[in-house]
């Protein structure tokens, strides 16, 4: 190939940005040489009702193996997603979500009218008996009431386990087993690619062969086709939220709480449960959103990954809510009703921060050139790749 390897920073980038190149390597030196007085300076990024005075504490001694962050801490993090921004940017757009269908109007919701709906469903799980160290399961498409659900998981200290939608029954009956949780969240259905992706029904075969541990499943309505509602255990989400309170108080765990489980594929064997604690992966989601996707107030920044993923946790649920930006959220395929869906998302938002895989653009690309140029994409400024390594051709393209 005979492009350039480095593309110079717009000046007017530079002059904004949260850190230059030699900063990075200045505070990169530093976090080497002293990295307790480091991290402790990073941690004031966060909101804490108890700030931390140790930063890391760990051994790899196989009597005694342990990796912990800020110990002796105590924060919320739906708190340092939500609450922190209402007096500033309550009015701001926290989540713009494209729907499936091209023709349907997107929903805009601003940080005062999420942290209202986190908290009546957080109220919501309460109510259904669900306390801190509970374990919630998630099964949903990607709509705004599934980062609702894992915030409100978040504010009350449960330890939320989303499973990806396009899993199948028994992958779902054995996550819900392994955690042992006492709530499952899910819809009726999902739209993608203008197909119906039938979720409550899975979501019952997976009741039906075993899961003795859930007590109520709370069920979104999203395609409105007819489901089973087993009295009893089954509960609509927008009937049980309309009867909650629009306020609840952050519950404050330590730094090391369990935040969520999230299960390997298992297509190597059982699937297997990684437990992300509360203030570290916290911290490290605000600074990559900041150091490396250079994310501002201003920008619209969309992650393309389901929440079923870890990069869904960090890059639409977490991140850029704790950093204060807006996220866009798309339910649909890349290539659905055609292959300039993408594009026409990035036009119709005004998209700054582009973040996918490359198998993403690989696929695109074989559809030619003619598709991203019917679009507007003046507004891009940074593109974010993920998954796999990206080939120079998908990067120049």
């Amino acid at each position: 190939m005979h492009e350039p390897e480095l593309y110079p920073v717009p000046e007017a980038w530079a002059k904004r940005a949260y850190v230059d190149a030699a900063g990075y390597s200045k505070m990169h030196g530093r976090s080497l040489a002293d990295p307790g007085s480091f991290w402790l300076e990073q941690a004031k990024r966060l909101t804490w009702i108890k700030r931390p005075e140790i930063a890391g504490d760990w051994s790899f001694d196989a009597g005694d193996f342990h990796i912990r962050w800020f110990s002796d801490g105590k924060l919320n993090v739906s708190a340092n997603c939500i609450d922190r921004h209402l007096d500033a940017r309550g009015s701001a757009t926290a989540i713009i979500w494209e729907p499936d269908d091209p023709a349907a109007e997107p929903r805009r919701i601003s940080y005062a009218e999420l942290h209202r709906e986190v908290c009546r469903f957080a109220n919501v799980l309460k109510a259904q008996g669900v306390e801190t160290g509970d374990r919630v399961v998630i099964y949903m498409p990607m709509i705004p009431e599934v980062i609702i659900a894992i915030q409100a998981c978040a504010r009350i200290g449960a330890i939320h386990s989303v499973v990806f939608g396009g899993f199948s029954a028994n992958a779902l009956r054995e996550r819900i087993e392994d955690a042992g949780a006492r709530l499952l969240v899910t819809a009726d259905g999902g739209w993608r690619g203008g197909q119906i992706v039938e979720l409550k029904a899975a979501a019952d075969r997976a009741l039906d062969a075993g899961c003795p541990s859930v007590e109520t499943v709370v069920v979104c309505r999203r395609t409105g086709q007819a489901i089973n509602m087993r009295p009893g255990r089954d509960v609509w989400w927008d009937e049980v939220v309309a009867e909650q309170a629009e306020d609840c108080q952050p519950a404050w765990v330590e730094a090391e709480h369990p935040l969520f489980l999230l299960y390997t594929s298992g297509s190597t064997g059982k699937p297997k449960g990684i437990q992300h604690s509360s203030a570290g992966y916290l911290l490290n989601a605000v600074l990559t959103c900041k150091w490396v996707f250079d994310l501002q107030s201003s920008d619209v920044f969309w992650c393309t990954a389901d929440v079923g993923w870890v990069t869904g946790h960090t890059y639409v649920a977490y991140g850029p809510l704790a950093a204060g930006a807006t996220m866009l959220m798309y339910e649909g395929a890349p290539t659905w009703p055609d292959g300039g869906r993408f594009w026409k998302n990035c036009e119709r938002h005004g998209v700054t921060v582009f973040y996918t895989a490359p198998t993403a653009i690989r696929a695109l690309m074989k559809l030619g050139d003619d598709l991203p140029a019917q679009y507007d994409l003046a507004k891009l400024r940074l593109l974010g790749t993920v998954g796999e390594p990206i080939n120079p051709e998908a990067w120049m393209w």
